[in-house]
């Protein structure tokens, strides 16, 4: 398994309750399909731009009850209506898609942050509402969780975005680890890389445990997800710093020996 904040969707899980599988299978697909949009094939930063628009105009056409033609909009607009969703949630996470096509570098760890606050954070706050969980404590502990697990794929996919011309490591870390992008693409794994590395993953790792409690908190099925998130998450983290932060040579995935580890440290949060 790799960390990526939509494969994390729990469309097919067994955890998940069938009354809100149409709704976060609906979610997802409003999230995935404006991620391939910004992201893969070959359009022009124009296309792209454009296309991401018209998602926002969608929404903008829900929000005043006026019917879409496209049947992921129609989905979207029952299960919004449905379960009283935050439109706001959506349109961050277009803005979110919207930086992607322009932003290749981020100069500071808030920068990243912010980012993440509009890419990550309000898949969260989707599925507290889908669970009537969204409190002002959840969405905050959920934040720096969603927050954490996007962090941890930034990292795992370091050698991949490079080939897609993007860097998630903030340009000032680079520069106080003295690390050139010239590194980066040598696939150079040195005593500053692994340093860098452990910094990222130490700092990833206090994020997710801040907002923790949150799996105690949510009851049931929920619960038992989260907690496998986070731990599958850690875990991760925990496989970046075991090959010093060399991901040139494999990219950390969780094997079948992991996923036993994640389970047992799940039952005992």
């Amino acid at each position: 398994m790799s960390v990526d904040h939509y494969e994390n969707f729990p469309v097919a899980s067994i955890l998940l309750p069938a009354r809100l599988k149409p709704a976060v299978t609906a979610i997802y697909a409003f999230a995935r399909t404006a991620d391939d949009i910004a992201d893969e094939g070959n359009a022009s930063s124009e296309q792209r731009f454009s296309a991401l628009d018209q998602y926002d105009d969608e929404l903008i056409n829900i929000q005043k009850n006026i019917p879409s033609q496209h049947h992921l909009f129609q989905t979207l607009a029952s299960i919004i209506s449905e379960h009283q969703l935050p439109l706001p949630a959506f349109h961050h996470l277009i803005s979110a898609f919207k930086q992607d096509v322009v932003t290749k570098r981020y100069q500071n760890y808030a920068d990243l942050l912010n980012y993440c606050g509009r890419s990550a954070n309000p898949v969260g706050t989707l599925m507290l509402h889908l669970y009537q969980a969204a409190t002002p404590q959840n969405i905050k502990d959920s934040d720096a969780i969603c927050s954490a697990l996007q962090l941890t794929n930034f990292w795992q996919d370091i050698a991949i975005d490079w080939h897609k011309q993007r860097v998630y490591i903030p340009q000032k870390d680079l520069l106080h680890f003295n690390i050139g992008e010239e590194q980066i693409d040598a696939g150079n794994v040195d005593a500053n890389w692994t340093e860098m590395m452990r910094f990222q993953t130490q700092r990833t790792r206090d994020l997710m445990l801040s907002g923790s409690q949150l799996c105690n908190r949510l009851p049931g099925r929920i619960g038992w997800e989260l907690r496998l998130v986070v731990q599958g998450g850690l875990r991760i983290l925990e496989r970046l710093d075991k090959v010093d932060g060399d991901i040139f040579q494999q990219r950390p995935q969780l094997g079948k020996p992991d996923w036993i580890i994640v389970l047992w440290r799940a039952l005992w949060m």
